[in-house]
C-alpha cells in the first residue's frame, strides 16, 4: 500500500480556521495549547503513526490474535509498539495533569487519534479505552478509588475496558443479567458473562481494569437497576501492585471480518466464587456513568470514520497517479495515469470533499467539548454542550457510514486490484465495516437523534444550530466570489427548518417517524458537512484575498466546497423526501410480505 502521510496541512487549516484553536487555547486550563506546541505534537504523532503503527497494521491483520488456554496472544510487534506508545505519554495527551496526563484540549488530541486510527485502528483501540475510562472515573469514582487506579490508567501502565454487552441482551442493556453480591468488607462479588469486550484479555500490561455493568440484589428492573463496578484482572497486594488473579476468565475470542489485531473477548465472571469488584458511584446509577465512557467512545468511532477514509483516499490517489491504463478522453493521449479519467477524478474529488466535511465537523465538535468544559460563561458553555449532545449521533453514525463509503470507493478506484489483499485496501474495507455497528449501530444513533435530541426538546437546539448555518450563509453573501455557495447553504438550512417543522407536526406518528430516523441522520450529517465546507471556503477565500498561503491549495478548498454542495446537497433533499414518505409505506407493509 502507498505509505501513509499525515494530512498535516488539512488538519492545521481546520484547527485554525474552523475549530478556533487560538480561541480554545485562550480558555482557562487550555493555555498550554500554543500554536508551536500543537504543531510539534502533530508532527511527532505523524512520525509515530507512519513509522511505527502503519508497518504493524498488515501484520496484525494477517496474524490476528489467538487464545491459548486463558491467555490471549497479540500479534508480533504489538508489545514493543505499546511500550513505546505508553513511554512517550501519548495516552495522557488530553487527560488530567493531577493524574499524570498532559491536560491538552480535546481539540488537540482529536487529530492525533485520527492518525493512530488511520495507520492501525486495531492497535489504537487499546489506549483509546484508557481515555474513556479516565473520563468516567473522574466523574464518579471516590477519591480513594482515583488514588488507587487513575494514575496507572492515565499513564497506560494498566489497560482498561468497558463491559456492557451480554449474549442474551445485545444492545438492550435493560436485559442485563450480570449480578453483584455485597461482601462483608464493602466490596462485591460479580457473576455473569460479557461479550464483545475489546482487549478484554491480553498480556500487554501487567493489569487490566474492567468497568462492568451489573445488578445489585435490590436492583429495580431495566436500565434503572444497573450499577457500575471496577473489577481488576489482578487484585492488588499490600503495596498496590498486581497480585492474586481475580475470578475472571477469557473463554473465547471472536474470529472477525476485520480488526484482527484487536482481541474481542468473551469474559466469564465468577466461575470460582465471584470476581471481586468495587462499586463506582451510587447504586443503580451505573449507566449514567458508563455513558460518559460510551460517549467518548462514540466520538472516537466517528474519528475512526474519517481516519480510515483518509487512509483509503491516500491509497486510491497514489494508485490513480501511478496506474497507467486507457486513453485520455479529452486529449486522446494514451499512456496517461488513470487519474485523468473523469470518473476516477470524480471519485477522488468526492472522497476528499467528504473527508474535509467530516473532519471539519469532528474537529469543531472537539472544540465544543473544550468550550463546554472550560468556558467561564455558563451560557456559552451550555450552548456548546447542547451542540455536542445534539450532534453526537451524527458524529458517530454519519461519519462512520461515510467512512465505509470511502473505503468502498477506494476499492473501485483500484479496480480489480482493490479486491486483492496485497494492495491493502481490502483490509481497510474489512476494518471499517465494524464502525457503523459497535458503540451503537447507525439505527440506534438515529433513534437517539430523533427521540432524545430533537423531539424531546421540541427541536430547540436544532433550530439554534440552523441559525448558525444561516449566519454562515449571510457571511458568504458578503464575498463576491462565493454567492453561489450562499444560495446552496441557505437551501440546506431551509431544508432542515422544513424537516424540523414536519417532525414536530408528526410527532404522534411514532412508527412512521422512527422508520425514517436513519434518513434523518444522513440529512443532518450532509447539512452539517455543507456548513463546515462553506466555512472552509470562507476561510480559504479570505486567506487568498490577503495573499496568505499556497494559492492553488486555497483555491482547491473553495472548489472542494462547491463540489460538496453540488453533489451532496441533492442527496440531503432525497433523504428528507425518504423521511417523509418511507415511514408510512413501511408501517403498512405486511410482515408476511418479507
Amino acid at each position: 500500500m502507498i505509505d501513509y502521510q499525515a494530512p498535516l496541512r488539512d488538519m492545521q487549516f481546520i484547527l485554525d480556521e474552523l475549530a478556533d484553536l487560538e480561541g480554545i487555547g485562550a480558555l482557562p486550563g487550555c493555555e498550554d495549547a500554543s500554536p508551536d506546541l500543537v504543531s510539534a505534537v502533530l508532527e511527532e504523532a505523524g512520525k509515530f503513526a507512519a513509522g511505527v503503527l502503519a508497518p504493524l497494521n498488515p501484520i496484525g491483520d494477517q496474524q490476528g490474535c489467538r487464545l491459548e488456554g486463558e491467555r490471549v496472544i497479540t500479534p508480533d510487534g504489538w508489545q514493543v509498539a505499546y511500550d513505546q506508545f505508553r513511554d512517550a505519554g501519548w495516552i495522557g495527551l488530553s487527560l488530567p495533569p493531577e493524574h499524570g496526563g498532559q491536560g491538552l484540549p480535546k481539540l488537540v488530541s482529536t487529530p492525533v487519534w485520527e492518525m493512530w486510527f488511520s495507520t492501525n485502528m486495531a492497535f489504537a483501540m487499546l489506549p483509546q479505552l484508557n481515555v474513556g475510562q479516565t473520563e468516567a472515573l473522574m466523574i464518579a469514582a471516590s477519591e480513594a478509588q482515583k488514588a488507587t487506579w487513575l494514575d496507572k490508567v492515565v499513564s497506560g501502565e494498566w489497560a482498561a475496558t468497558m463491559n456492557l454487552t451480554e449474549p442474551q441482551a445485545g444492545s438492550d442493556l435493560a436485559a442485563t443479567r450480570a449480578r453483584a453480591e455485597p461482601t462483608d468488607d464493602g466490596a462485591y462479588r460479580l457473576f455473569g458473562q460479557k461479550i464483545f469486550i475489546s482487549y478484554g484479555e491480553h498480556e500487554l500490561t501487567p493489569n487490566i481494569v474492567h468497568l462492568v455493568l451489573a445488578r445489585l440484589p435490590d436492583a429495580p428492573p431495566g436500565v434503572k437497576g444497573l450499577s457500575l463496578f471496577l473489577v481488576p484482572k489482578y487484585l492488588l497486594d499490600e503495596h498496590g501492585e498486581p497480585g492474586e488473579k481475580n475470578d475472571i476468565r477469557c473463554i473465547a475470542i471472536e474470529h472477525k471480518m476485520g480488526i484482527h489485531g484487536s482481541p474481542t473477548c468473551t469474559l466469564s465472571y465468577g466461575d470460582d466464587g465471584g470476581a471481586l469488584g468495587y462499586l463506582v458511584g451510587e447504586p443503580h446509577q451505573g449507566l449514567a456513568t458508563m455513558f460518559v465512557m460510551m460517549n467518548d467512545a462514540r466520538f472516537n468511532v466517528g474519528v475512526q470514520g474519517v481516519a480510515l477514509g483518509e487512509r483509503a483516499y491516500q491509497a486510491a490517489l497514489g494508485y490513480a497517479r501511478e496506474r497507467v491504463q486507457g486513453r485520455d478522453i479529452v486529449s486522446g493521449e494514451s499512456g496517461r495515469p488513470i487519474l485523468v479519467h473523469p470518473d476516477v477524478k470524480r471519485m477522488l474529488v468526492s472522497m476528499r470533499a467528504r473527508l474535509m466535511a467530516m473532519r471539519g465537523l469532528l474537529y469543531s465538535a472537539a472544540g465544543w467539548f473544550d468550550i463546554a468544559r472550560h468556558h467561564p460563561e455558563a451560557a456559552v458553555a451550555d450552548k456548546h454542550r447542547r451542540y455536542v449532545d445534539l450532534l453526537m449521533p451524527v458524529a458517530k453514525g454519519w461519519c462512520t457510514e461515510v467512512g465505509n463509503d470511502l473505503c468502498d470507493e477506494a476499492i473501485q478506484v483500484f479496480g480489480g486490484m482493490g479486491f486483492v489483499e496485497e494492495t491493502g485496501v481490502a483490509q481497510l474495507f474489512r476494518d471499517a465495516r465494524i464502525i457503523t455497528i459497535y458503540e451503537g449501530t447507525t439505527g440506534i444513533q438515529a433513534n437517539d437523534l430523533l427521540g432524545r435530541k430533537i423531539l424531546r426538546e421540541e427541536g430547540a437546539t436544532l433550530r439554534e444550530l440552523i441559525g448558525d448555518i444561516r449566519e454562515t450563509a449571510s457571511r458568504l453573501e458578503e464575498h463576491r466570489r462565493l454567492g453561489d455557495l450562499a444560495v446552496a447553504l441557505g437551501d440546506q438550512a431551509t431544508l432542515l427548518e422544513e424537516t424540523t417543522d414536519w417532525l414536530l407536526q408528526q410527532r404522534d406518528a411514532t412508527a412512521d417517524l422512527y422508520a425514517g430516523a436513519v434518513p434523518l441522520l444522513h440529512l443532518l450529517g450532509i447539512a452539517c458537512g455543507a456548513w463546515q465546507m462553506a466555512r472552509l471556503a470562507l476561510a480559504a477565500d479570505a486567506r487568498r484575498e490577503a495573499g496568505e498561503g499556497d494559492t492553488e491549495y486555497l483555491l482547491g478548498l473553495v472548489e472542494l466546497a462547491r463540489f460538496y454542495l453540488a453533489t451532496q446537497g441533492p442527496q440531503a433533499r432525497a433523504h428528507a423526501q425518504t423521511l417523509r414518505q418511507a415511514g408510512a409505506v413501511l408501517t403498512r407493509f405486511p410482515d408476511g410480505g418479507l
